[in-house]
């Protein structure tokens, strides 16, 4: 039997545990540095149907429906003026079982949890060495624990510690200029859009983005603001503090008194690519590599590598599996870039320029099927 040793408790540790349940063959472990999972955590993700499909096979189909909720389009509004500028239809990508799904974080990390055996998880573990011996790997805690492995799995987010370990500190991700506002706002307190779809705000250097999370009328709110920030205000937040400007640029966002349980945080993004030396040694997720937030793919990524990385396993062929994630993901960051750069325009003719193009392009099925159909159907 080989043992997989899976470094942090997040989608795409938790989805490829899920993949491996019931197979003999395989020991799956997952080591988690905090005490417990964080099940109370509002905030939402959405999930394009390239993941959907594989959510499937572990039976997400039978998910509860009233936890989730499935938007038809995309509305794109001007934020500065709040009106409607075109829509883009995403049910045009669903099928029958598979369809664009918003939902929050902790409810699909629930699902995933709950799927699995309570002793595969080990919570308190926090990892301090990474060495190998041979063939195998040897995991070394923090609690002076110490577990062999012929498979690692570094799944423990942006700022992976395993990842830090494995690369001696030298591959590290960078802060891309932007911060992200975080928020709840409840469906009674949204006017002037449609409450069935993604409403998507434009204004000069942000945009926010609205979105139903499941049908107990929770929306979540998400903005993401182009702010440069010095070294020392990463570390400290003092971006934050009541003289900062960025205070009264989030005063003027769109529905900002409605905004309940506000997290700010800078928006990291990875620069680099970095594949480990060991072929039984493999990086998933942000750990992986982080996309810029402005094409929605960070969760559906994950689920993606997750399966990816499991049918290579299974077939006992890693050769590929790099190659085909780092030629997907490079196409995820140059779309969230062009995405970002679009959304963010504060020239008035570039703004004028864009809105007309949007209309054009979000009725082109040929353009669509190349910009979005090659992503989401996989």
């Amino acid at each position: 039997m080989k043992k997989i040793a899976i470094i942090g408790a997040g989608i795409s540790g938790l989805y490829f545990a899920n993949l491996f349940k019931g197979n003999p063959n395989y020991q799956i472990i997952i080591y988690e540095k905090n005490n417990s999972l964080d099940l109370n955590e509002g905030y939402g993700i959405q999930l394009s149907v390239n993941s959907i499909k594989l959510l499937n096979k572990i039976g997400f189909q039978n998910f509860n429906s009233q936890d989730k909720f499935n938007p038809n389009k995309i509305d794109f509004y001007s934020a500065n003026q709040n009106v409607k500028i075109c829509d883009l239809n995403i049910a045009d990508f669903n099928t029958i079982d598979c369809k664009y799904t918003t939902l929050k974080r902790s409810i699909l990390i629930k699902y995933l949890k709950e799927n699995l055996n309570t002793e595969i998880i080990k919570y308190d573990h926090n990892i301090s060495k990474i060495n190998y011996t041979n063939d195998l790997i040897k995991l070394v805690f923090q609690n002076n624990i110490s577990r062999e492995c012929d498979f690692l799995i570094i799944s423990d987010g942006i700022f992976s510690k395993a990842k830090t370990l494995i690369t001696n500190n030298l591959v590290k991700p960078s802060f891309n200029g932007s911060i992200a506002v975080r928020g709840i706002i409840n469906k009674k307190d949204l006017t002037g859009i449609n409450l069935d779809n993604i409403s998507l705000f434009l204004g000069k250097n942000f945009h926010n983005v609205i979105y139903p999370m499941n049908e107990m009328g929770e929306f979540n709110y998400i903005a993401i603001l182009k702010y440069h920030l010095k070294f020392q205000e990463l570390k400290t937040y003092e971006f934050l503090n009541d003289n900062s400007p960025i205070n009264k640029f989030l005063g003027e966002l769109p529905y900002n008194t409605k905004i309940k349980k506000i997290k700010y945080y800078p928006v990291f993004i990875s620069n680099n690519f970095y594949k480990p030396f060991k072929n039984n040694l493999f990086l998933l997720g942000d750990a992986f590599f982080a996309v810029p937030p402005s094409f929605a793919q960070g969760a559906s990524q994950s689920i993606e590598g997750a399966f990816e990385l499991y049918e290579s396993i299974q077939n006992n062929s890693y050769c590929n599996f790099y190659s085909n994630r780092i030629k997907r993901l490079k196409i995820i960051k140059n779309r969230s870039k062009i995405n970002q750069f679009a959304f963010h325009l504060s020239s008035p003719i570039m703004i004028f320029l864009r809105n007309f193009f949007l209309k054009v392009l979000t009725k082109n099925k040929k353009f669509l099927e190349n910009y979005l159909g090659k992503v989401y159907r996989n």
